[in-house]
């Protein structure tokens, strides 16, 4: 296993646990919001579920499923990988490829992607699963890889981007970005789009580079670490971006979600926040899930907030989805929520297998799924009450 990201994650752990033993025992800090009842106006309704197997311990990883005409594909931590009918959960193919997987699930040229703690790329066919080349990468792979172009492009946690070839698993390019001393664990996913790609970096900044070449479109420090401590000056971009048309979004740790323009990454608004967990977007709202456990809905179109819901800090949230006219949250304890899109209301609440669900659920024809950290794959559905 590369030890690279679990040295700054330790050292978070060990700043964070002085800082609160210097603290009055008797104040509470960070005490997750308690759960009341709620009359909901939603009715939800599992569809299926299935099982991959994960781990005890809360390893941030970075799977989570997705859908592709109809069939879901997911990874677990314990090395399984498989595709089923979205609709009915039933199985199209399942492997086992042996490896601790830590990220994944990426689909895309006929191919579906997953990555392990030690570095161990794995390309496999959709169609049946069977094994199409492995790749040794140079770092532990904790978040989805992106398939655009014939390239399948990955993020690993000493701060590399390469892309390889989605034939051979041949590297193409690579670019190396800066790792500070003291990072969250966790890494951006890059997105692609237009021949793109765009990933965020632990520094604060944001990078655009062409898939076909390699070169780098542009490089801009969303947010610039500032502070006395190293713990201050945290400012990882964690969370995926997202692009939209000519416009790209991203939120960072400690610093600024952003609306950025694709040809030039000039940032045309930005507002103070702090995240790791990401946000969602409809046609016109970004949701975004601070660090601390609100849910701001924020104006794409220049960041003024519309609404606030903290009745789940410290919740410890995925990324906000959208939903029809809700958006969902999953939380430490295995909850869903939906809440309005309106005004931030809680809808409705259902809970899973009571593991933590660290990555954000997805939505496809309306239904909403999810995989929480131990592996359990559920498929729900909503409607309106009554």
């Amino acid at each position: 296993m590369n030890w690279h990201k679990f040295g700054y994650t330790f050292a978070l752990i060990a700043a964070t646990l002085g800082v609160l033993a210097g603290c009055d025992n008797s104040k509470a800090v960070n005490v997750p919001a308690e759960l009341v009842d709620i009359d909901p106006v939603l009715t939800v309704r599992k569809l299926w579920s299935s099982s991959l197997g994960g781990g005890g311990d809360h390893l941030r990883l970075g799977l989570q499923p997705v859908v592709v005409n109809g069939v879901l594909y997911a990874a677990g931590h314990k090395g399984e990988v498989l595709a089923v009918a979205a609709d009915t959960g039933k199985n199209v193919w399942r492997v086992k490829t042996r490896l601790e997987l830590s990220g994944g699930t990426a689909v895309g040229e006929g191919l579906v992607v997953v990555g392990s703690v030690d570095g161990e790329l794995v390309a496999l066919a959709m169609a049946d699963g069977k094994q199409k080349w492995r790749h040794q990468l140079s770092s532990e792979m904790l978040t989805r890889a992106v398939v655009a172009n014939n390239t399948v492009i990955v993020r690993t946690v000493n701060g590399q981007l390469q892309a390889l070839n989605a034939s051979d698993g041949a590297v193409r390019w690579t670019f190396e970005g800066t790792v500070p001393d003291l990072s969250l664990r966790g890494t951006a996913p890059p997105v692609a789009a237009d021949g793109a790609v765009v990933s965020g970096f632990d520094d604060g900044r944001l990078v655009a580079i062409e898939i076909s070449t390699g070169d780098v479109l542009w490089n801009v420090a969303v947010d610039t670490p500032t502070g006395r401590t190293d713990l201050d000056r945290l400012a990882d971009i964690d969370a995926a971006a997202a692009i939209s048309g000519r416009d790209v979004y991203v939120a960072g740790y400690q610093g600024k979600v952003a609306m950025l323009g694709m040809d030039n990454g000039q940032v045309w608004w930005s507002q103070d926040a702090s995240s790791y967990r990401g946000f969602g977007l409809d046609d016109s709202v970004l949701y975004l899930s601070t660090a601390r456990g609100e849910i701001n809905a924020l104006r794409r179109n220049d960041g003024n907030q519309q609404w606030q819901q903290s009745a789940l800090l410290h919740r410890g949230l995925t990324a906000p989805v959208a939903v029809a006219d809700s958006i969902v949250v999953g939380d430490y304890e295995g909850y869903l929520h939906w809440l309005s899109k309106v005004d931030g209301a809680v809808q409705a609440r259902t809970r899973t297998d009571g593991e933590r669900i660290t990555n954000a659920p997805i939505v496809a024809d309306g239904r909403v799924y999810v995989q929480t950290d131990s592996g359990k794959l559920i498929a729900f559905e909503t409607r309106p009450k009554g």
